[in-house]
């Protein structure tokens, strides 16, 4: 029988399938599974005054939670098994209309410890559909007519059944695991809701401070006017979310945008600040959800932080 010969496909054919093929696994993966890794990542670092016994923080971010999720409902009820000595919510709990469904489901163990949490946009406003690819271009824009959200509801909720304190443009003192701990924080900046002037009256509201006593801010957009202001004001530690850590990120490179104007190496993770003559330990969260409108995460899984803050040299 005669020989047929084949042609050779054209490289750039060959290329372009190539291309396809990496693109279409790299979707599966975060789309299917990446967003459902959920991770606690551990880390310490020295920041407490000097003889100060070691303060164990879960730091939970952006959740985004919508009613049906309850594969991340599930993740973050077992958190409470970690037994933190204070609970650090940076906001954007809901995604969704009916989010504080989910948000009572997963919250629930963490009742009785001591907690503070601040607002993100979308503790107030639903989440809307856009072009994911929009998100690259740099921070998001502000929405005319938002869907509101219950946002009363939610802070009820937190306050009322959890025992959580708001720290929205706002201090507190607590007593946490047998210490005085003070805290300050502002609601979203990344909505021009934070109110950096009206925190020194509330911090000096709050009565003379024990030389012992540590110092913790907490923002829900951690952009450098926030953070230089926490820091100017004697935090100790600054904790943020608000980044989603890039959600989308480069292996080896990292993210590729924050959402604000934070250094892109420090959109997740523990890292420093430094303003003035201080430098303080930032932690960013890159949060355990996503809009539903981009259900994705790659290279990036969806974490909460378990921090423990130990007493400086």
């Amino acid at each position: 029988m005669p020989v047929v010969a084949r042609r050779a496909a054209h490289p750039a054919l060959v290329a372009l399938g190539a291309v396809g093929a990496v693109g279409a696994a790299a979707a599966i993966w975060g789309i299917g599974i990446e967003r459902y890794l959920f991770t606690v990542r551990e880390a310490t670092a020295k920041a407490l005054p000097s003889g100060s016994a070691p303060l164990r923080i879960l730091h939970i971010s952006d959740a985004h939670m919508a009613p049906w999720q309850h594969r991340k409902q599930d993740w973050l009820a077992s958190l409470a098994e970690l037994k933190p000595d204070l609970i650090v919510n940076t906001g954007d709990n809901l995604g969704h209309e009916n989010g504080l469904e989910g948000i009572r489901r997963a919250f629930a163990p963490l009742a009785g410890i001591p907690g503070v949490f601040v607002h993100g946009s979308n503790d107030v406003a639903a989440p809307s559909p856009r072009n994911p690819f929009r998100y690259f271009l740099g921070p998001s824009k502000k929405h005319h007519k938002p869907e509101l959200l219950d946002t009363d509801a939610m802070d009820r909720y937190f306050t009322d059944e959890l025992g959580w304190t708001d720290l929205n443009n706002a201090a507190a003192r607590l007593r946490i695991a047998g210490a005085e701990v003070d805290l300050f924080g502002v609601n979203d900046a990344h909505r021009d809701w934070d109110r950096l002037d009206e925190l020194p009256d509330a911090i000096a509201a709050l009565g003379a401070r024990a030389a012992t006593t540590p110092v913790l801010g907490v923002t829900h957009a951690p952009y450098q006017r926030v953070l230089n202001g926490f820091t100017d004001l004697g935090a100790d530690a600054i904790l943020g979310g608000h980044t989603h850590g890039g959600q989308v990120c480069l292996p080896g490179f990292g993210a590729l945008v924050a959402n604000c104007d934070i250094p892109l190496k420090q959109a997740k993770g523990l890292s420093t600040w430094s303003h003035g003559d201080r430098t303080v330990p930032l932690n960013v969260s890159a949060g355990c959800g996503h809009s539903i409108y981009a259900p994705v995460r790659f290279a990036c899984r969806p974490e909460a932080t378990l921090l423990t803050l130990t007493a400086r040299d």
